[in-house]
């Protein structure tokens, strides 16, 4: 039977008292003392938020089948392993088995301590297990969609992905709002949509005190940080890098990141006879990720597939030129020429000419990497995040 939801006012002795709205997030990615970087963009507005009224009780989860995991003692968090089919095609069931293995203890927590809202983060599980949790204490459910596979339709081929696909719509019906990370997810959402779903946008944020500015180094490096993963478009990096050799020959490039197209870049860099001027650094903590963008010159990921992108508006907030791709989220952030630059999905050429043209433009590279600053400080701060959140729960809890 459904626990009645906790009213937003509680009595005290010397009389009336705004209580913090209580909100349990539920995320599959959270920063762990395996992988401080992994769902930050999760963990580090919630900090923020307590300033604002909001407390959050956080409930990270994965799957009996993935390695096991603990808290990270900066960002804690409850981690939970919870039963699923193994692989993508338990997707679209893992929010049953994820629902089941929470039920109690959510129970448990909203009868000390009233739950507001639940915010899940990804349709499938969370957004499932979320929406039936709701159902049990009486309180609405909101689901943040951080990927342009809105539906997993590209990760789920067939009819485990039309399942997957059905079980999303029904994870948007049931939410009090879904909330997506650019205008690009938003688009996404309401294309495979079979109905009207409240959606609202909310970009990520970064913390510019972390990743601050410092003076160009006197050598020309170019960074790239992502996972080691075809979509994110290295391999068109290390190609127009070695187009640009013969113009200018000093350039070096770091990757930050692991994946499994680790070997296959490296070879590549082999093949296009680079690979003393490429360093593939692998995972870094995030204190290093801030220093590798102080001490490049250019930023670039041609990303093929990409939501929005925190590792753009850190290098932003770094005040670095930063290059990415057209018809991607940050899209919406970079202003072309202005305080970044973007070039054509797959075009190997026009992202040499990119390279070229910041490398040889020092003027221009000064103007944009202040302009690129100055939009993360005008309005893609964590600050920024924290207070569309806190807004966007109020709203759902009233």
């Amino acid at each position: 039977m459904p626990l009645e939801s906790g009213a937003y006012i509680r009595e005290m002795d010397e009389g009336t008292e705004q209580r913090p709205l209580h909100v349990y997030t539920v995320a599959p990615f959270y920063p762990s003392d395996r992988n401080e970087v992994a769902g930050c963009f999760v963990a580090e507005p919630l900090k923020t938020m307590e300033s604002m009224g909001v407390k959050s009780s956080v409930q990270a989860v994965q799957s009996y089948y993935t390695e096991k995991t603990n808290t990270c003692v900066q960002f804690p968090a409850q981690w939970m392993r919870y039963m699923s089919l193994p692989g993508s095609l338990g997707l679209s069931s893992a929010g049953a088995f994820l629902f089941a293995s929470l039920v109690s203890r959510v129970r448990r927590l909203h009868s000390h301590e009233p739950i507001d809202i639940i915010h899940a983060h990804a349709p499938l599980p969370c957004g499932h297990a979320a929406s039936l949790l709701a159902r049990q204490v009486n309180s609405p459910s909101i689901v943040t969609v951080h990927g342009l596979d809105a539906y997993f339709t590209n990760q789920v081929k067939g009819r485990a992905g039309e399942w997957c696909r059905r079980m999303a719509r029904h994870v948007f019906r049931s939410a009090s709002r879904v909330v997506c990370i650019s205008e690009a997810v938003r688009q996404k959402v309401s294309d495979g949509a079979d109905g009207n779903y409240p959606t609202s946008v909310v970009y990520n944020g970064v913390d510019p005190n972390i990743f601050t500015p410092a003076n160009e180094p006197s050598s020309l490096k170019i960074l790239s940080v992502g996972n080691l993963i075809p979509i994110k478009g290295h391999d068109l990096l290390l190609r127009a890098m070695a187009m640009i050799q013969s113009r200018i020959p000093e350039v070096s490039c770091d990757i930050i990141g692991e994946g499994a197209e680790l070997k296959r870049l490296q070879a590549l860099a082999g093949e296009l006879k680079i690979a003393n001027k490429v360093r593939f650094l692998g995972r870094q903590s995030r204190e290093r990720v801030a220093e590798a963008f102080r001490q490049c010159t250019i930023f670039a990921l041609p990303s093929r597939y990409e939501a929005l992108g925190c590792a753009y508006l850190e290098a932003m907030s770094a005040a670095k030129p930063v290059i990415a791709c057209r018809g991607q989220g940050i899209a919406e952030v970079i202003e072309h020429g202005k305080n970044g630059w973007l070039v054509g999905d797959n075009d190997v050429g026009e992202l040499a000419e990119a390279l070229v043209t910041l490398f040889e433009d020092a003027e221009l590279r000064n103007r944009m990497r202040l302009a690129a600053r100055r939009t993360i400080l005008k309005s893609l701060t964590l600050q920024h995040q924290a207070q569309r959140l806190s807004d966007l729960y109020r709203e759902c809890a009233a």
